[in-house]
């Protein structure tokens, strides 16, 4: 497959009174045609303020200050503002995860979706309406033409979420940057959200990259995952790979806590085996520990954890395409344990 997106070494600070925050530091990954990526971690990782930099929109006071992100060859870090917002949208689209924080309530949701066509000059105002009307049907929303009028207050949490998606799809782009798109939504809606972005990546040709800190959803819709812990990231590797063998401490400790039917609870004939937490909180990432960042929580810590910061480097083995930043499986000059 050819590789559509390309990011090395992005870093997306936040200076602030009390110190700079490094939300995401030197990352680096890569999106093939046609390929879904998995972003997981816990809350406050930095998967969402990695997802905005990669269209160069980190919210204030953040600002990208090194990296690479080449999308198609061209590399969007070199791009004047009017150049780049070409890519916004048309190449690339972002669906959020709070709709109704994204929408604009003053706003028809037809209106909204139609206006990245009316913006990129690919159709004027009537036909970008009608076209609006057609995404919405694509997009399962009952009685389209009639909801293309409606404000995003008269629709549902799950409706408003189709909006999103069809407003990420209008100007047809190669890559939609999914942001933890059914947190809020219940389980039903959940699997028909995940249903249609299914249908829609295969019917559009879409590559996707899939924001969440649910494993069940990522194992079910991703090819590849990279999992980020304190601004990093600490393991990739195919989806299969990795639930099969989690190489971080970090990951083993998420996968060990996801709930599995027929372990714990109560009652009769039910599984008694309780849920492993990983011990300890987030770091505070104005004051991020000497070495690894996850080492006051690691089961596995070694001396060389506290002392430096471990480098994400290939698996030995042979493993294509896995990686770990973990010394357990690298010495501190990147060879293989």
């Amino acid at each position: 497959m050819a590789r559509l997106l390309e990011v090395s070494g992005l870093s997306t600070h936040f200076s602030t009174e009390e110190g700079v925050v490094r939300a995401v530091d030197r990352v680096s990954f890569h999106v093939d045609e046609g390929e879904t990526l998995g972003l997981v971690g816990e809350s406050g990782c930095g998967k969402s303020v990695a997802a905005l930099s990669l269209l160069r929109l980190p919210p204030p006071p953040g600002r990208i200050v090194a990296g690479r992100i080449a999308y198609k060859g061209t590399d969007l870090m070199t791009l004047p503002e009017r150049q780049m917002r070409r890519y916004r949208g048309r190449e690339i689209a972002l669906v959020f995860q709070e709709p109704m924080t994204a929408l604009n309530p003053v706003f028809t949701v037809g209106y909204q979706i139609a206006e990245g066509l009316v913006v990129h000059k690919m159709m004027k105002k009537k036909e970008a309406l009608e076209e609006a009307a057609r995404l919405m049907a694509l997009v399962r929303i009952p009685d389209a033409r009639a909801r293309v009028r409606d404000y995003p207050h008269q629709m549902s949490g799950g409706m408003r979420q189709r909006v999103m998606i069809a407003m990420g799809l209008a100007c047809r782009p190669s890559l939609l940057v999914a942001d933890e798109p059914t947190t809020a939504l219940d389980v039903t809606i959940q699997a028909e959200i995940l249903d249609l972005l299914v249908r829609l990546k295969e019917e559009f040709h879409l590559s996707l990259i899939l924001i969440s800190h649910n494993l069940g959803v990522i194992a079910e819709m991703a090819d590849r995952v990279a999992v980020m812990y304190a601004g990093r990231i600490v393991e990739e590797a195919a989806v299969r790979d990795l639930f099969a063998s989690p190489k971080h401490p970090y990951t083993a400790g998420l996968l060990r806590s996801v709930p599995r039917l027929g372990e714990g609870g109560a009652g009769p004939g039910r599984g008694r085996r309780r849920l492993e937490a990983i011990e300890g909180n987030v770091p505070n990432l104005l004051r991020l520990p000497p070495g690894c960042a996850f080492h006051p929580r690691c089961p596995d810590v070694m001396a060389e954890c506290r002392e430096a910061e471990p480098r994400l480097l290939a698996l030995g083995g042979g493993v294509p395409g896995r990686a770990v930043a973990c010394y357990k499986h690298h010495d501190r000059e990147g060879r293989a344990r």
